[in-house]
């Protein structure tokens, strides 16, 4: 069996803020291994048992690493390939897993690749990226739009022809279609693999294959004036074509021929807002048994017991015996929990992570209860926020808030973004020491999580209430163990009827909490959820 199938959890860390040992105000690899003991290691440890580090390859930083400029080396101001290879063995001597970000879908415009491209239409690499004429009136190719702003399209008035970009102008999508460029990125999968890479997280990967004719994307029926310019569109042509799946398979058997490796896909789904079974079950047939997409449906399930019931029973009919899903409710793209359903919910939302079956991500900081940081205009960072209608995903990415010092202690100079508001009472330092803070929940959660495995790969039942119930209910089975989960999603407390002989392992409320009655029942507080052994 592949170890990665009863891993813990998975901790995302976004380097840039994790924290800073060279004092220029970016959190760096250095500073990863200083804080591994941190992670797992030592008797006060939080627990995971591996870690999703993004991308810290060689950049200009337009988009923050996801331009990249050199698959094969590390960008100073993180360190350098040695910071790697000390981090992977400090790593494994703790026994915690490495994951990395790969990005296969675009470059950076200054990755020499792409200035041999674009350098005159008969170099041998002008086909490693995506180039068309425009059209008559000298407009571009299509209507396909940037996730950014704007069009797919840049104009390189040298040569007369437009590439095309899912993301900025400065990141060129790659022509996968070339098995020039499918052979490169197995090259440099290999050459991360033979450092000791445990893993790998594929970026944005349903831009990968493109409409072949490259047809115009239909508009959408119920788009409203005022939507951003994206949402406008179906984007039925410019991703998800039809070669994607043998793309990602390729990809997978490279590390799959590699013993006890992970490749685990970003997934988007199509249906965020509807179905996305069908979608999820290609994923899964990519890499059966062991490897998973990224789960991210999670983040955006409205405030509600019907509505998480409703996500937990279309995962159901999605994975088969053996699929180890990937859950994640928080990441450097998306507004933090404690940010979008409030400090007490997100302890929820919490245990609603940690109770689910195969490999929770938990996102660096939302252990403590870290909320979304405030940026003035002045402070922005993030390329999308300038330009993008979809707004900017700097106050997600934070530093790191260690303890109450100034700048958290993430730095002892000014960081590259703003310590989020509350870091003197949200901080490491501050919740180790106390038994009902957010860390201490994590902790217990993941301390029961690897005691006993029936929350990691038990069978998973949920337990019908009414649709319009403000409480959701499911058990996980295990050989010899059976708990049942029960989330209060109201404002006020809730009676819930257990069973006889029920008793209580976890709350998320200690200080609330009301023992199990002779009958069975128990009164949860307004936002408390519950672990009981049945």
């Amino acid at each position: 069996m592949n170890s990665w199938t009863s891993v813990n959890a998975l901790y995302q860390i976004y380097p840039r803020s994790y924290f800073d040992t060279n004092h220029d105000g970016i959190g760096d690899l250095p500073g990863i291994i200083a804080k591994l003991d941190y992670l797992k290691g030592k008797p006060d440890s939080l627990g995971v048992d591996a870690i999703w580090i993004s991308p810290f390859y060689r950049s200009p930083m337009a988009d923050f690493g996801y331009d990249v400029a050199d698959y094969c080396d590390v960008d100073p101001i993180f360190g350098s390939l040695d910071d790697v290879k000390r981090l992977l063995d400090e790593a494994h001597q703790r026994n915690i897993k490495v994951m990395i970000d790969f990005v296969p879908n675009h470059t950076s415009a200054q990755h020499g690749w792409f200035k041999q491209a674009i350098s005159s239409k008969d170099n041998p690499y002008r086909d490693y990226y995506i180039w068309h004429d425009p059209k008559p009136d000298g407009s571009p190719p299509n209507n396909w739009v940037s996730i950014f702003g704007g069009p797919a399209w840049t104009l390189d008035e040298v040569s007369g022809q437009y590439y095309m970009h899912s993301f900025l102008s400065e990141q060129p999508d790659l022509n996968w279609d070339n098995p020039k460029v499918r052979q490169e990125m197995q090259d440099i999968l290999r050459f991360w693999l033979d450092l000791g890479v445990d893993g790998f997280r594929a970026d944005a990967v349903w831009h990968m294959s493109k409409d072949a004719q490259l047809r115009d994307d239909p508009l959408q029926s119920k788009h409203k004036k005022g939507d951003p310019a994206y949402w406008a569109y179906k984007h039925k042509y410019c991703k998800y074509g039809p070669k994607l799946f043998n793309y990602l398979k390729e990809l997978t058997d490279v590390v799959e021929s590699y013993p006890d490796r992970l490749m685990v896909f970003e997934h988007y789904p199509a249906g965020v807002h509807g179905d996305s079974t069908a979608q999820y079950r290609a994923f899964y047939a990519v890499q059966p048994q062991v490897s998973a997409p990224f789960n991210f449906e999670g983040m955006f399930v409205p405030w509600s017991a019907a509505g998480y019931e409703d996500y937990i029973r279309r995962f159901q009919s999605t994975v088969r015996e053996g699929d180890t899903p990937v859950f994640c409710f928080s990441n450097h793209d998306q507004p933090r929990i404690a940010t979008r359903f409030g400090r007490e919910q997100a302890r929820l939302v919490a245990m609603l992570l940690l109770t689910l079956p195969g490999m929770p991500t938990i996102y660096y900081g939302d252990e403590i209860g870290m909320e979304d940081g405030v940026i003035l205009p002045e402070q922005i960072q993030d390329p999308s926020a300038r330009d993008n209608e979809l707004g900017g995903r700097d106050p997600e990415r934070t530093p790191m808030q260690w303890d109450a010092t100034r700048h958290a202690g993430f730095s002892d100079v000014e960081p590259w973004l703003p310590v989020a508001e509350g870091y003197a009472s949200y901080n490491v330092a501050h919740e180790i020491a106390e038994d009902d803070s957010y860390l201490s929940l994590y902790k217990q959660l993941l301390a029961l999580r690897r005691r006993d495995d029936t929350l990691v790969r038990g069978r998973l039942e949920l337990i019908h209430t009414k649709k319009d119930s403000d409480v959701l209910s499911f058990e996980r089975h295990g050989s010899t163990t059976r708990y049942r989960v029960v989330l209060n999603f109201a404002d006020a407390p809730r009676e819930v009827f257990l069973s006889y002989g029920a008793k209580v392992v976890l709350s998320t409320h200690p200080a609330h909490l009301l023992p199990v009655s002779a009958e069975g029942e128990i009164v949860l507080a307004a936002y408390e959820a519950v672990i009981v052994s049945l």
